[in-house]
């Protein structure tokens, strides 16, 4: 396992209509629970936990997940990844996703909350052959802390990178550094404290749909801030500006049924665990 705190490796085939698994390897503080099916179309969940119950100071994480053709999965985590102090060394997890054509994957890992004086960052790196469809949410939350500062943790950074047919074509980054920025300013949390991001990624993307799935999400609205920015392939990033976990779920609850109902005429199953 070298010095990283937690591995896990998943490994998914189609066979005869049903998605199984291929290969299974977690060690260290990182485990998946067995398979979930959900309805009879074959496609399998998992849920990713952690047993050690948070992420501490200097912890490493790696997970790689691998679909084959017309291997379907939908990814998510068993609850909250929760990240402590981190007063000497940044904890850090490192996912690399590999998508063949005619894949689907859903990853929606629960929020992801920074406690007061963690440093976290996270990078996900997603190769998809031309023909896989990919569906990714992270949610930043502050956790409490004991003086009631929205922004207590450190540093939180998410980098995202994308490529279809080994050709960089999405590279997302967000970093939160409230010591060194105006967290309320133009530009960073404007007044919230909680942000959502979901990236989609599928050939099936239409400007069409991106319309509607602007105006269903009611954007005139002092609750949340929302705005969509398209990708130089077929897809689109999503980003959420609100004062609650609950909403940003809800509106990717919202998007994730019509992407679903419209690419594969059918409705997600309910993933929260509380």
């Amino acid at each position: 396992m070298g010095d990283w705190t937690g591995v896990l490796r998943l490994d998914l085939e189609e066979r005869l209509g049903k998605t199984v698994a291929k290969n299974v390897y977690f060690q260290g503080a990182l485990k998946v629970m067995r398979p979930v099916y959900h309805d009879d179309s074959g496609q399998v969940c998992y849920y990713i936990l952690n047993p050690g119950g948070g992420y501490l100071d200097g912890d490493r994480y790696h997970l790689q997940i691998s679909l084959e053709k017309q291997a379907r999965l939908t990814l998510t985590t068993q609850s909250a990844t929760k990240v402590y102090k981190t007063p000497y060394s940044y904890a850090y997890q490192e996912t690399e996703i590999f998508l063949k054509a005619g894949s689907y994957l859903e990853y929606f890992p629960d929020p992801l909350i920074a406690y007061q004086d963690a440093r976290y960052k996270q990078k996900n790196i997603i190769r998809m052959e031309k023909g896989a469809t990919l569906l990714y949410s992270d949610i930043i939350t502050p956790g409490w802390s004991p003086n009631g500062k929205r922004f207590s943790y450190d540093k939180v950074q998410l980098i995202n990178e994308i490529y279809l047919d080994d050709e960089l074509v999405s590279l997302d980054h967000i970093k939160l550094h409230p010591a060194k920025q105006h967290m309320e300013a133009l530009g960073f949390m404007e007044g919230y404290s909680h942000l959502g991001s979901m990236m989609v990624v599928g050939e099936q993307m239409t400007p069409e749909l991106l319309d509607r799935l602007y105006y269903a999400l009611n954007p005139k609205t002092d609750a949340y801030d929302v705005g969509f920015s398209l990708l130089p392939v077929e897809g689109f990033t999503l980003r959420v500006l609100a004062n609650s976990t609950q909403i940003i779920e809800r509106i990717f609850a919202d998007c994730h049924q019509m992407i679903c109902e419209e690419w594969f005429g059918t409705r997600p199953s309910f993933l929260r665990k509380y």
